[in-house]
């Protein structure tokens, strides 16, 4: 286990046992990372703050139930996750517009150039237009850098559903960037369906 992962867990007992503070260190040590995944999904900054309030407000009722077969951090990304695939379906699946340059705050703890950095507003656009399916899976192992197996426990999916997911949103993306011509779906399905 990694040194967070020993304090998540740390953390977590701590607060399990009654210490209301453990549970605000938790928070802040993943808020920022799951208010990230939120935007990136929800493409909306309004919503993606109320999806990261409600994803801690539900880890605050639930997180009793963390079993710890996995990172903590595996297990409050799905949260996040869902909690985002539940806000989009409330709002009636309507695509948001890309979010205005300078909104998305770099991410000063990031050691990674695409965390680091403001993705490029023709990438947001392009990322829109993915589906929930797709933006989810490229937005975690390309954008958050996990690895397709903590990306297949996070979706509840598996692995090489993950990669193909992974596969046809870059695709899809490098298409909508203007990177890649189309091909035609009787050739796509054939090579990888």
């Amino acid at each position: 286990m990694t040194a967070r992962g020993d304090a998540d867990t740390e953390l977590i007992a701590r607060y399990l046992r009654g210490d209301a503070d453990a549970f605000d260190q938790l928070m802040r040590a993943h808020e920022d990372r799951v208010f990230a995944v939120c935007l990136r999904l929800l493409r909306d900054r309004e919503a993606a703050l109320d999806a990261t309030q409600e994803t801690f407000i539900t880890v605050f009722r639930k997180v009793d139930r963390f079993a710890g077969h996995s990172a903590f951090s595996t297990w409050l990304y799905r949260v996040a996750v869902n909690t985002c695939y539940d806000q989009a379906r409330r709002a009636g699946r309507r695509a948001a517009d890309p979010l205005p340059e300078g909104m998305d705050q770099p991410d000063e703890a990031a050691g990674r150039a695409l965390e680091a950095a403001e993705l490029r507003p023709d990438l947001e656009a392009a990322l829109a237009q993915l589906s929930t399916e797709f933006r989810s899976a490229v937005v975690l192992c390309d954008a958050e850098g996990l690895s397709l197996q903590t990306a297949a426990e996070i979706l509840g999916v598996p692995v090489g559903t993950v990669k193909s997911r992974v596969f046809r949103g870059r695709r899809l993306l490098a298409e909508a960037l203007g990177n890649l011509r189309p091909v035609p779906d009787h050739l796509s399905d054939e090579h990888h369906g």
